[in-house]
């Protein structure tokens, strides 16, 4: 039986993934498969944030493959070294872009999207498994507080593969 998940409503940024965080690692604990996984952290940040789009692309067959996601109709694939999720693919880094019109050789999956998040998500062997694709409908929406503790629930991820 699934439960609610939940976390102090009109609170900062940081306070909400500091209460999510604990519980996307009880909501996973136990569960070894990934897109399980993924749909459910996917379905976790959109119920914490709204944010426009939230998912995961999966690196397969040499492409990042369109896996879990909470929003509107996406790009199916992506090659590892185009837009941001191949930008951070490919650099094994997160990448934060304020206004993706300004980012050289950005994907538009949806004109709404202005602003962007991606993180990898690694295997155990330390190898990108997946991105973890955050858009924002607002300019710079994104900072380092998103990106530290997106990366904290991506460990968990790769501690639970």
């Amino acid at each position: 039986m699934a439960e609610s998940i939940g976390f102090s409503r009109g609170a900062d940024r940081a306070t909400v993934y500091r209460e999510i965080t604990p519980q996307i690692e009880a909501l996973i604990d136990g569960e070894t498969d990934a897109i399980a996984n993924f749909a459910n952290i996917a379905a976790v940040l959109k119920e914490a944030f709204g944010f426009f789009w939230i998912g995961f692309y999966v690196a397969k067959d040499g492409q990042l493959v369109l896996g879990p996601f909470q929003g509107a109709v996406a790009c199916t694939r992506i090659d590892f070294d185009k837009g941001v999720c191949g930008s951070a693919f490919s650099k094994r880094q997160t990448e934060i872009v304020s206004n993706v019109d300004k980012f050289p050789g950005h994907i538009a999956c949806s004109s709404a999207a202005r602003s962007e998040i991606v993180v990898p998500v690694f295997g155990r062997r330390g190898e990108v498994i997946a991105v973890l694709d955050i858009d924002s409908d607002k300019l710079a929406d994104f900072s380092s507080t998103d990106a530290e503790a997106l990366e904290r629930i991506a460990s968990i991820i790769t501690a639970r593969l």
